[in-house]
């Protein structure tokens, strides 16, 4: 009998090589259903994964991973899971782009202007890549197998298309805000892949506020909503969101 995953806060797993791999699935929705779990894996990247922790991995039966990162970083950090196709849904870090450009101009941001540039950044996941994220969510219901979606920390790209993901499902946002700070506990930033930064600069850009997610439904809500921007930009039409709920919600 194949022993079980370790698993601890909420669904994380206890991996050597990823620190914010957890499952999708175990959250109640404001209908009273319960995700499954064991479907949809939300994590940082997985170029770290040791030996144990693929033998874990592939005991979920995973057959995609959806790679939200740019094309450095996955040029940075490559990796390959036998049995997993690794499907490119490539969003870059324009924050870290911006950021780089203030610092070169001997301008250091502060504190809550670091907090405003995030802000933006997830207005722009929502004004501008929900083609990509409705990619996503079409890619997740037409294979209807466990897979993993993830970028470089699993906290912003990731923490957004988690987000998206549960509202079409019908979870409250209070609960999937919940998920989306888990990441302040589960995620071990990596000095090596932040970049050079002041301190409170650094902070801001490798946590996760809930400002930021805030942000991004303040813009879904000027679009008329978490259902018409999943039926307008996103580009679900009703038979998919409901194929999300038929496959991704218990009885």
């Amino acid at each position: 009998m194949t022993p079980p995953i370790s698993m601890t806060n909420s669904n994380s797993f206890r991996l050597q090589g990823a620190s914010n791999f957890r499952d999708v699935g175990g959250y109640t929705t404001q209908e009273g259903r319960r995700v499954k779990p064991g479907q949809v894996f939300r994590s940082d990247h997985l170029a770290g994964l040791t030996a144990d922790d693929l033998q874990q991995v592939q005991r979920i039966g995973l057959t995609h991973s959806l790679d939200f990162r740019g094309t450095a970083e996955c040029a940075a950090t490559p990796y390959a899971i036998a049995g997993v196709q690794r499907v490119a849904l490539s969003i870059e870090p324009s924050v870290i782009a911006k950021m780089q450009a203030l610092m070169a101009q001997g301008i250091e941001p502060t504190t809550e202007e670091t907090v405003e540039l995030m802000r933006g950044t997830y207005r722009d996941f929502v004004n501008h890549n929900a083609d990509t994220f409705g990619r996503f969510l079409k890619h997740l219901l037409a294979q209807s197998t466990p897979q993993v979606f993830h970028c470089t920390a699993g906290k912003d790209r990731t923490g957004f298309a988690a987000a998206l993901l549960l509202s079409a499902l019908g979870v409250d946002r209070a609960t999937i805000e919940h998920d989306y700070l888990l990441t302040n506990q589960l995620y071990r930033r990596d000095p090596s892949m932040e970049g050079k930064g002041p301190a409170h600069v650094m902070k801001v850009l490798w946590q996760v506020q809930p400002a930021f997610l805030h942000s991004a439904f303040d813009a879904v809500d000027q679009q008329g909503g978490m259902q018409d921007y999943l039926h307008g930009p996103i580009g679900l039409n009703t038979q998919e969101v409901q194929g999300l709920r038929d496959w991704l919600l218990q009885a």
